[in-house]
């Protein structure tokens, strides 16, 4: 078994960071936050002082971080000047492709091996040990990080080369927001024109307009138990945490003079959801927005 560092224990690392304990691997957790730091100590951590601590004297290092610029700061001030030649590094954050590019190639030049190897799943997944890792970077770095990333998730794909888990992250996601506000309009229409939700479910989830986000995170109460939707739209996965994603997915698109309509219109519905007052629900909550019940219970 493995000393590994995992610096970032919000609401997803929290969770992977257990996984990696009840895999048999002793985990050196650091985060801002005592509290975090404290939960996964219940979990079977050791709590390290900083960054650079629990860097010191790991085998991997895994960090889960808000943006690129954490990404960068972290790597640059306290990863690479304290971890040891060769260490392997993941970072599972959820950033744009240029930082994944930029960090993961200062690691090669200095003799690290790194994956970037974003994730989906939301909080249940991270929990549960079932997330779906994307994974960039080279096929002897993947190698190396599969073992670890399999504690943490059901499955794990090499996306091609450094930036690639990323790529495909955004992507994905700002499919998924698409498909989650079609999934919206279609049940507030059914609703409209007289046919019950539940049978329109039933309809649609055996049909051509099935998608996951019908059959496995259904936006309204009462056809999927276990959804926010029955749970008064707690995430899940946050409102802010896909608007970040969907900003990620248009700065990519104009960077590379791709056309994403629908992606320029999710995110547009989404930061007026944000700017509501959503940020703090979960994404599918944004179907009260759009049959206009937000903010009037």
């Amino acid at each position: 078994m493995a000393t590994i560092a995992f610096i970032g224990l919000g609401n997803m690392g929290s969770g992977m960071a257990a996984n990696l304990v009840k895999a048999g691997h002793d985990v050196k957790a650091f985060d801002l936050s005592d509290a975090a730091v404290a939960q996964a100590v219940e979990q079977g951590a050791s709590a390290a002082g900083s960054a650079a601590d629990a860097v010191s004297g790991a085998d991997a290092v895994v960090t889960m971080l808000p943006a690129g610029k954490h990404v960068r700061a972290v790597y640059e001030d306290q990863v690479f000047p304290s971890a040891a030649p060769g260490t392997l590094f993941l970072d599972c954050s959820t950033i744009d492709v240029d930082s994944a590019r930029h960090v993961g190639g200062a690691a090669v030049d200095k003799g690290f091996k790194f994956v970037d190897a974003p994730v989906s799943g939301g909080v249940a997944a991270a929990t549960g040990g079932t997330l779906t890792f994307m994974v960039g970077g080279s096929a002897g770095d993947f190698a190396a990080a599969e073992p670890f990333l399999q504690a943490m998730g059901k499955a794990v794909i090499h996306a091609g080369d450094t930036g690639a888990g990323q790529a495909a992250k955004i992507c994905n996601n700002m499919l998924l927001a698409i498909t989650m506000i079609g999934t919206c309009e279609a049940f507030a229409l059914a609703d409209k024109l007289g046919l019950d939700q539940q049978k329109f479910f039933d309809i649609s989830s055996k049909a051509s307009g099935q998608s996951w986000s019908m059959t496995s995170y259904c936006p309204v109460p009462g056809p999927v138990p276990t959804t926010p939707a029955n749970n008064d739209y707690q995430p899940g996965f946050a409102t802010a945490m896909m608007l970040k994603d969907l900003r990620l997915a248009q700065d990519a698109a104009q960077s590379a003079g791709a056309s994403t309509p629908l992606g320029a219109q999710a995110e547009a519905l989404y930061a007026m959801f944000d700017n509501l007052g959503g940020r703090d629900k979960d994404f599918s909550g944004i179907y009260e927005l759009l049959i206009g019940s937000w903010g009037k219970n």
